[in-house]
């Protein structure tokens, strides 16, 4: 059984930074994609940051230039800084990882809140 674990969330002023982590825990050979999800009150899900195993990254339109994706791979772990928060960044972060455990699966979190006032 393979987990994920979002932390680092929280509420920050605008202009804050945060830093969210993701820990992927269990039998796990290799994880391919990782990705933070976010989803706002009221809205759908969107896709925020994508880090390929090659540490290739891709972003968001809104969130180029502030929102940085990293990834541990001795630790399974992925991470999200946060800098330059605004009020519409607030929303609950997901991550999410195909994860290569016998099986090629796809695993989500179970969400951190970030909450940006202003």
């Amino acid at each position: 059984q393979v987990q994920l674990v979002e932390s680092g969330g929280g509420l920050v002023q605008a202009g804050g930074s945060l830093r969210l982590s993701c820990a992927a825990s269990g039998r796990i050979f290799s994880i391919d994609a990782m990705r933070w999800y976010r989803q706002a009150p009221g809205k759908q899900r969107e896709l925020v940051a994508t880090i390929t195993n090659g540490n290739n990254t891709n972003y968001a339109d809104s969130v180029k230039g502030r929102f940085t994706i990293s990834r541990d791979n001795a630790k399974n772990t992925m991470y999200l800084q946060l800098n330059s928060l605004k009020p519409e960044d607030t929303a609950v972060y997901y991550c999410n990882a195909i994860v290569v455990s016998g099986l090629r699966r796809n695993y989500w979190g179970q969400g951190t809140q970030v909450t940006v006032s202003s």
